[in-house]
Formats: structure tokens, sequence, C-alpha cells
């Protein structure tokens, strides 16, 4: 018999990848990542009958045809992992507005036009979904105002779409992690001042980086579970059910205490590469995340 089907967004690096390596023991996967160039490398990890496609979330017509061609090859979709996400970083009130415009591209808008397209044919098998967010949904996160938004938003997106596809026989799942050591993360903490600082100010537990196969084995479980929520690490499904003390005068306390650092570090970031540079690091990631927006990852003069 054919093996189900899983579509990975973000599949070429990090979790994505991870996670699409180990489920390729009970799925066929397609992986699905704008960087042509490592998908097959990623493929081949993968399993014989893995496919590949390039796509940028940002463009629905990169999507559908992602899509299209993922039931054409294999029949169907049973499972689609919605990963691919963007870190923005620095204090609000000095970054471009268009980094946020940019994050919610990719983070929420971007990951929902792929579940979307997608839902015909995991609602045909009575499929699963899966929608990576982080702990920035859970609580608000310093220095990362957009990618919190961002995050906080697919969070609730999802919550809605469990409710309203229950009786399609769907399920839909939400994953909850925090820094993962991915290269998103360890770029962001070399790169940007202002996100290192916030990272260094953390008690010890909450600053560890985890390993990348504690996400991925978290999705895993997850799939073949068909669970609501799957955290890494475990004690996050904790800190999600006491969330709202996070957001009182005494959760607040130890950020307050870093923002005025964090404030400084922005200024000077954007003063040598630009409101909007400043805020994110030069990859491709970022720059298609941009070209959404209409505009162009520049640097300052």
């Amino acid at each position: 018999m054919s093996r189900p089907v899983a579509l990975i967004t973000g599949a070429a690096h990090g979790i994505g990848l991870e996670t699409a390596r180990r489920l390729s023991a009970t799925h066929r996967i397609a992986l699905l990542d704008l960087d042509g160039e490592a998908l097959p490398g990623a493929a081949v990890q993968c399993g014989a009958d893995a496919l590949q496609h390039v796509c940028d979330i940002t463009h629905q017509e990169q999507i559908d045809a992602a899509v299209a061609a993922v039931v054409a090859e294999a029949g169907g979709i049973d499972v689609v992992i919605s990963n691919a996400g963007i870190g923005t970083g620095g204090a609000l009130r000095s970054i471009d507005p268009d980094a946020l415009a940019a994050t919610l591209n990719v983070n929420l808008i971007g990951n929902w036009r792929v579940i979307h397209a997608c839902l015909p044919h995991i609602i045909e098998r009575r499929g699963y979904v899966m929608g990576v967010a982080s702990a920035a949904a859970i609580a608000p996160s310093l220095g990362l105002g957009p990618y919190s938004a961002s995050k906080a938003g697919y969070e609730i997106l999802l919550d809605v779409l469990r409710m309203e596809v229950k009786h399609l026989g769907v399920d839909v799942g939400c994953a909850y992690f925090l820094w993962i050591d991915t290269d998103m993360v360890r770029g962001a903490d070399r790169d940007i001042p202002s996100f290192h600082h916030m990272r260094e100010s953390q008690p010890g537990f909450l600053a560890r980086t985890h390993p990348v196969g504690d996400a991925a084995q978290a999705i895993v479980d997850g799939v073949l579970q068909r669970k609501r929520g799957v955290y890494a690490p475990g004690w996050l499904r904790i800190l999600s059910r006491v969330r709202m003390l996070l957001r009182t005068r005494l959760g607040e306390r130890d950020a307050l205490k870093v923002a005025p650092q964090l404030d400084r570090d922005t200024l000077e970031r954007v003063a040598q590469l630009g409101t909007l540079a400043g805020s994110m690091r030069d990859t491709p990631a970022m720059q298609a995340a941009v070209a959404s927006t209409g505009r162009e990852l520049e640097h300052a003069e």
C-alpha cells in the first residue's frame, strides 16, 4: 500500500528538514522550500520517493503550482506541516513598519496560503494540519515584536481552523518551540545585537538553545498522534497554560530592565543599516519577504 503523503514547507533546512527525515519512515515526503540549491540534497535524505518543489510562500501562484504538482505526483496530501518562517528583531519604535509587513507575509499569511491550498486534499483524506508557531505566541518577546505578532496570529488562526474543520474529520495542531538550534536563531544571535542582548539577559533555562531534533520529534509525534499542541522544550506546555501571568507587571519586570539597552542597540544598528535592514539579516528568505512588500532589502550608505 502507498504511504500517506506529508507536505512540509521550509523543508530544506533546520526544523523542516529534520522533521522530513524522521517522518519519511512512515510518510512519503514532499519538500517545499525557497532554496532550490539545497532542496535536492534534502530530498535525498527523505527516501527515494521524496518530492521537491521550489516555492516562495508569499506567492500564491507558486503555492498553487507546487500543491498541484504534489497531488499529481503522489495522488493526494494527507498531512501538511507549514513550518516556513523568518525572524525580525529590534525595538518597535525604531524599525520600519514594513519589517512587520514582511514578517506577517511569511509567518502568518504565507503559511495560511499553504494550508488553505492543501485543505481540499486534506479534507478528502480526513488528514492532519500542523502549523509551527513559537513560544513567542505564548509570551510577549521583547525585541521580537513583528515575529511575536505573526506567531500569535498564526496560533489563533489554527485554533479557529481546528474548530471549523473538526466535523470534516480533519485535526489541526500547533507547535511551540523556544530557541531551537537553527540558522535563524544562530544567525540572529550573531548578527543582531539587540537579539543577542535580550537572550543573554534571560534566566538560564529561558536562554538555553535546544537541539533541532527535539522540535522535529515533537512534530513527528504530533502527526502520528494527531495532537492539537506540541512543545519543545516540554515545559512550554505549562507556560502556555499560565500565559496571562506573563502579561502582568510581575511578568514584565525583567523585560523592563532590558528595554533601555535594547533601544540603544536598535538605534545603533538602524543608524548603520537603515530602518528596514537594521531589523533583519540579509538572507534569501529575508529578501523574498521584503520583496513581498514591494521593496528591496538595501542597506543604508
